[in-house]
């Protein structure tokens, strides 16, 4: 008789714990099969008094966009909380060793957390629309969101930049004293697993995330608050190739026109073309960089300095050429008497009186012809010497004007390469230092 109530009592034990091994049996024992105020709108203490502890996760899974003009960043995070609910514990022996449960969000009461930056939050994918339980009074969420947040951008070493941003996750509506942030896991764990699960590899390269608590004072009480800043760096290869390597090239290319000759009109015409193409590329660059800007970054001041440096190597081109045409512009000597003739001019008349003396039937006016071109050949020969000194002062003039140009030359060449060395010397020193 006492071997068939053992029987009887082991049936029902087993078909008790067979009840209570579904999912349905836990939720009935946890009250979220209905419409429970409690669990909905409550915080999941007993004890006011007693705060919901809740921990959060933050991991950048992808920089999606960095709009310089706008100061705002757009990252794909993965975002992960838990708190502490004493409405959902439950013990794992009476329901078959179940630890884990998945329920509907609009069942229980969730903290509102929200990110202090944020312009515009959206769920990447689907929202998720279960939290998890966990039966030692755990409830856990995982959300993919897409947040577009507000940024300090500084671009003084643009491109070779590196920017630092925060996301601050804070509850509006609960104060310290009701609901406390605190991290899961340190920094390191959340650089590295960000790092692995980094989707993009495009314009911008994360290297860290950091961590740190805070509070922050309203107007009635204090505010507990997660400050992740995580820093990325810029990867500049696109802006050496499209902007950097052709002004310096440029830059080349105009201390070499300095080996052209100065004479026609070809030097000055490349170094305009050389400026209009500076030009190009700082229309390009104005469009990247925001206007607002408290100083001028070093890629302007970079592409303006060797505009400059272009705009007074054309100067300095156009007084060369100048000097060089006040030269060439002098007036040329009048043609220069043959010695030989003037010789002849002057002997032959006399030669020619000898003949008229000898002859006494010439006519007195063949005599006088005679005497007048003895005359003339004697201004000539007399304006000789004067003819042979104004040329030697105009080809001295002409000299002086030209060595002039070439001395300006030689030394605006010198001076032009030294700036050029101490400039590039000091926008290196600027992008590459700390």
């Amino acid at each position: 008789m006492y071997l068939h109530w053992i029987i009887f009592s082991l049936a029902f034990g087993w078909v008790s714990a067979a009840g209570n091994c579904s999912y349905k049996s836990l939720i009935e024992h946890l009250g979220l099969d209905g419409d429970n105020v409690q669990m909905k709108s409550m915080r999941p203490v007993y004890n006011w008094r007693t705060p919901t502890k809740a921990f959060v996760d933050l991991y950048v899974t992808s920089i999606t966009d960095v709009n310089e003009k706008a100061q705002s960043i757009s990252t794909q995070i993965t975002y992960e909380s838990g708190w502490v609910s004493e409405f959902t514990k439950w013990s794992e022996r009476d329901f078959c060793g179940i630890c884990m449960l998945s329920v509907e969000k609009d069942k229980i009461w969730i903290p509102d957390i929200v990110f202090t930056e944020s312009i515009k939050t959206d769920f990447a994918t689907i929202q998720n629309p279960y939290v998890k339980l966990i039966s030692y009074g755990l409830i856990a969420q995982f959300e993919t969101l897409a947040v577009t947040s507000t940024c300090k951008i500084d671009l003084i070493k643009f491109p070779f930049d590196v920017q630092t941003c925060s996301l601050t996750i804070h509850s509006p509506m609960h104060p310290a004293m009701e609901l406390t942030l605190d991290p899961y896991s340190d920094a390191s764990v959340l650089t590295s697993s960000s790092k692995k699960a980094f989707q993009t590899q495009g314009e911008w390269e994360l290297l860290n995330i950091n961590m740190s608590k805070a509070n922050a004072s309203t107007l009635h009480s204090l505010q507990d608050q997660l400050i992740y800043t995580f820093t990325m760096k810029r990867r500049p290869l696109l802006y050496v190739i499209t902007f950097i390597s052709p002004v310096f090239c440029f830059l080349v290319l105009d201390v070499a026109s300095f080996f052209i000759d100065a004479g026609g009109g070809e030097k000055l015409s490349f170094k305009v073309t050389l400026l209009l193409s500076i030009s190009v590329l700082l229309l390009i660059l104005n469009d990247k960089l925001p206007s607002t800007a408290n100083e001028v970054p070093w890629i302007g001041v970079y592409c303006i300095a060797i505009f400059i440096l272009i705009g007074i190597s054309i100067l300095e081109t156009i007084l060369v050429n100048f000097l060089m045409a006040e030269g060439e512009q002098i007036q040329s000597p009048e043609p220069p008497v043959d010695s030989s003739s003037a010789v002849t001019g002057f002997i032959s008349p006399f030669t020619n009186t000898v003949k008229d003396i000898n002859s006494p039937s010439d006519s007195a006016s063949d005599r006088n012809d005679n005497q007048s071109h003895i005359l003339g050949s004697l201004k000539q020969i007399l304006k000789k010497p004067y003819t042979v000194t104004h040329e030697n002062r105009v080809e001295r003039r002409c000299l002086y004007w030209t060595r002039a140009a070439q001395i300006i030359n030689i030394i605006f060449l010198i001076l032009y390469i030294i700036t050029i060395i101490v400039l590039l010397a000091i926008i290196y020193n600027a992008w590459f230092t700390e």
